[in-house]
């Protein structure tokens, strides 16, 4: 049995991790057999690709020697924190990385208290060293002074430091020292992440991370934390609420190189995947049948954002999709809770409706793509905040809001956060940038993004991390101009467009079939209008000179998935659909509109 190392990566979104993880690959000769080779391994569903970012987590190991370095590539963004706090568990140490310019941000801040509590050893990795801006003596100093605030003690403040650049595949323990390859990083992981260790006792298996198979149905991924785990003995699982089933295992697999190999036992401090336990879930512990006992319940993070996902009724259903139906949807809102433990999906009064709550737009807003990339077509409803109940007074999830920005944008910044109820906690420069954190309600985060980016002309970055449940902090105004509704079904025109061109800005473009009901387009106002973008210019057969000049239409908006949803009022719907992307009205017979807005309206007199 090779000396193993159990790491995990973590970092803030976007700070390199699978890119170093790329590298470490690539210098070891690990490639699946017949693969061409590509940048960024793990990120291997096209999302995370297109993206540019870890959505699930990932086990690999890496032979070195006579050692073999289990290594866990964790996401970096806040909605999938969750999954990151889980796979902790199955680590012994942690790869902090940190980017030489940016410095710790505050997902950095929230994986890194998980890496502490947890007494995981930290490695920090400076990486991007390679930046003209980079700032390595102060971007440390920042790290320090993070690990204090945390409560670090005295042994997890001598962490090595390496300087690495993780797109060019060299790491060094002093900035003078040769750039040549990652071995100074492996050399640092072996000497200073310990074993694991060796718990005397019968077999206790945790299941951290879920993956699912067709043909094999659930498969339970986890650490064995005491005995050896054999194949054919006898076992039970033990359950979140307490039940002990006994259970038999198919297969046992471990993790070699980006394989998984099949294997009849697995050693205390092993990770390994389990194929065969039905009814396998994140916390449950597989032990020895004849003294089953249970490892500490995993917490999982509560929900802070929840949607309405409901059937496709828009005069264009069944066009594009191949699932349509409430049974088609309903069955893939399940089956996506096998695997994505932070999900809830419930039942509401209309049978065509599921109620599914996570961990923020981010987290839904990857369900919604996979499943149009799937054949799935149905509809969403806005984004809503979960409240909750503290002491009897009503309380709502705070979030730690940074922005990065040039200085002279800060004065709008600061004036847009207030309006929605944002408090700045912090300003600092860093280099050319300021640096300004706030402590903001999640749903004064809907819509945000793109107020910074126009503020701040596209120079802005923001990133936030959940903090905690607060009071309630008042009313946000939410979006202030109404929509253009089109008022009957077809193409839209050229002519049309261009001559309603003043009363707003256009989703669409001339020629795309729109539905009554449809909104296509923003306001410059606050009410809502309906117009005729089907309009055609009537022929006649007199011409006057210059009646024919070239119409010049301002191109159409196009938004993300993001930002229709946090775009959407409560009384519009996001059709969603494997080729398309519309808004949509609630009622889309405007009769129908004006008598349920009737009913809203309280009566003077």
């Amino acid at each position: 049995m090779k000396h193993i190392r159990n790491i995990a990566i973590i970092a803030h979104v976007d700070h390199g991790k699978t890119t170093l993880v790329d590298q470490l690959l690539k210098q070891n000769r690990i490639f699946r057999e017949n693969q061409v080779v590509r940048d960024r391994f793990l990120d291997s569903n096209d999302l995370e690709r297109e993206r540019g970012i870890t959505i699930l987590s990932k086990n690999i190991s890496i032979p070195y020697g006579k050692y073999k370095i289990n290594l866990i590539d964790t996401p970096g963004h806040a909605d999938f924190g969750g999954e990151v706090e889980r796979v902790l568990k199955m680590a012994d140490g942690v790869l902090l990385l940190v980017d030489s310019f940016e410095g710790p941000m505050p997902q950095t801040r929230f994986v890194l208290a998980k890496a502490l509590n947890l007494k995981l050893k930290p490695i920090v990795v400076i990486n991007k060293i390679d930046r003209p801006d980079n700032r390595p003596v102060e971007v440390l100093n920042e790290i320090y002074d993070l690990f204090i605030e945390l409560d670090a003690d005295d042994e997890q403040l001598e962490f090595p430091v390496l300087y690495a650049s993780g797109r060019n595949g060299w790491a060094v323990k002093d900035l003078n020292d040769k750039q040549k390859d990652l071995t100074p990083l492996l050399e640092t992981i072996i000497s200073y992440v310990p074993e694991p260790e060796q718990n005397k006792g019968t077999v206790q298996m945790q299941i951290t991370t879920l993956d699912y198979n067709d043909y094999v149905g659930r498969i339970g991924i986890g650490r064995v934390f005491r005995g050896t785990l054999k194949k054919q003995m006898p076992l039970s699982i033990i359950k979140r609420d307490g039940t002990v089933n006994n259970v038999g295992i198919k297969q046992l697999l471990v993790f070699e190189g980006l394989e998984r190999k099949e294997v009849t036992e697995v050693p205390t401090g092993e990770i390994c995947a389990v194929v065969g336990v039905e009814d396998i879930d994140i916390g449950d512990t597989i032990a020895d049948a004849s003294n089953p006992e249970p490892m500490p319940v995993i917490a999982i993070d509560e929900p802070t954002i929840s949607m309405n996902f409901t059937v496709n009724t828009s005069p264009f259903y069944g066009r594009e999709g191949k699932y349509v139906t409430s049974r088609h949807l309903k069955e893939r809102l399940y089956k996506e809770l096998e695997h994505n433990v932070a999900l809830r999906v419930e039942e509401t009064s209309s049978p065509d409706t599921f109620k599914v709550s996570g961990r923020g737009v981010l987290h839904l807003s990857v369900l919604i793509e996979n499943m149009r990339r799937e054949g799935y077509e149905f509809a969403v409803g806005p984004p809503k905040v979960i409240y909750k109940e503290i002491n009897g007074k009503k309380a709502e999830p705070i979030e730690i809001l940074t922005i990065g920005l040039p200085n002279e944008y800060s004065g709008k910044i600061i004036e847009l956060v207030g309006q929605r109820r944002g408090e700045m906690v912090k300003m600092e420069p860093k280099s050319n940038l300021l640096h300004l954190e706030f402590h903001i309600p999640s749903r004064g985060l809907m819509g945000l993004r793109n107020k910074v980016l126009n503020l701040t002309s596209g120079e802005g970055v923001m990133h936030h991390v959940f903090y905690q449940y607060e009071y309630f902090k008042g009313s946000i105004t939410k979006r202030q101009n109404g929509v253009l509704i089109s008022m009957h079904d077809g193409p839209a025109t050229a002519y049309a467009i261009n001559s309603l061109q003043d009363r707003g800005k256009f989703f669409i473009d001339p020629g795309e079939i729109v539905y009554r009901g449809q909104i296509v387009g923003e306001h410059n106002k606050e009410n809502d209008i309906e117009v005729h973008v089907q309009r055609g210019k009537k022929l006649t057969n007199m011409r006057a000179a210059g009646s024919d000049k070239a119409v010049k239409i301002t191109p159409a908006i196009k938004m993300t998935l993001e930002e229709i949803l946090e775009y959407v009022r409560e009384d519009e719907l996001v059709e969603v659909t494997p080729k398309s992307l519309r808004m949509r009205k609630y009622y889309l017979d405007p009769l129908e509109r004006k008598r349920v807005n009737l009913k809203k309206v309280p009566r003077t007199g």
